[in-house]
């Protein structure tokens, strides 16, 4: 099932990319998993499952990073070998790429390291798919630069917000079509464009009510993908605590995405 969700994505089908912020323990990555994979099923969606094997992006110190390297890997390969599902996770150093790449279908680039010239083309030469995700910084016709150094087709774009400063992020929606026009399909994504980074003091918080309608919006847009982290208890997740969606709002947020994508090509028809 793993390579015909690829082949979903290659071929332009809607898809999504969700799961924790990080992985945290097996349990929990095994139970958003499951339950997110048996909702797509339900709905015709090409699933991806998401977690960070470790967040190199913290803002203090004391911020929770990762429960090791080796056995963050190790729970998403049984991910992906258990329930037979794509994975994707963030690579932060070119050292990083090859074991990942070892456990990841889709290797993704974070925001904040998207013009790391050499991660780019490493991760791009695994042969892997890779997600480019926007900097908070960047204008969108940038990323088209940025996601030609890949020199492979295997590339996506994900709008992430665009810093505003005061702890608040702004979608400019208009940047979803511009990256449209490069060609690679660009994703939405809707729970860290609602962060309000650093705005929980030591760490950063977001406002999860209005995922499901930004969600809505980027959909009717056209958006080929959308990411979207889940927690069954966000409250006590250890990374992204007041940004995540909670697991058991993922069945309205697909039913009402679907009806708008479903639409949507039944306009363009």
């Amino acid at each position: 099932m793993s390579n015909d969700t690829l082949k979903h994505i290659e071929d332009g089908e809607f898809f999504l990319l969700a799961g924790p912020c990080a992985v945290e323990d097996e349990s929990t990555c095994l139970k958003v998993a499951e339950t997110v994979a048996r909702l797509c099923r339900q709905r015709g969606i090409p699933y991806v499952f998401k977690a960070s094997y470790k967040k190199a992006n913290r803002l203090s110190h004391g911020s929770f990073a990762t429960i090791g390297t080796e056995e963050a890997l190790k729970i998403l390969a049984k991910v992906r070998s258990q329930l037979d599902l794509p994975v994707i996770t963030d690579v932060h150093e070119t050292t990083e790429v090859d074991a990942v790449a070892e456990v990841a279908d889709i290797l993704q680039i974070p925001a904040f390291l998207c013009r790391q010239t050499d991660l780019v083309i490493k991760a791009a030469a695994t042969g892997k798919w890779i997600n480019i995700k926007k900097g908070q910084f960047l204008a969108p016709d940038d990323m088209p630069k940025i996601a030609a150094k890949a020199q492979s087709r295997k590339v996506m774009l994900t709008e992430r917000g665009t810093s505003f400063g005061y702890h608040s992020l702004v979608v400019d929606f208009r940047s979803l079509l511009i990256m449209a026009q490069s060609g690679y399909p660009v994703v939405y994504d809707a729970t860290h464009s609602l962060q309000l980074p650093g705005g929980g003091g030591k760490v950063s918080t977001g406002q999860p009510q209005f995922v499901i309608p930004m969600a809505r919006a980027a959909v009717a847009v056209g958006v080929n993908g959308l990411f979207v982290e889940t927690h069954p208890d966000p409250a006590q997740a250890k990374s992204d605590a007041g940004a995540m969606l909670p697991l058991d709002k993922m069945p309205a947020l697909l039913e009402q995405i679907m009806l708008i994508e479903n639409a949507r090509k039944e306009a363009l028809r």
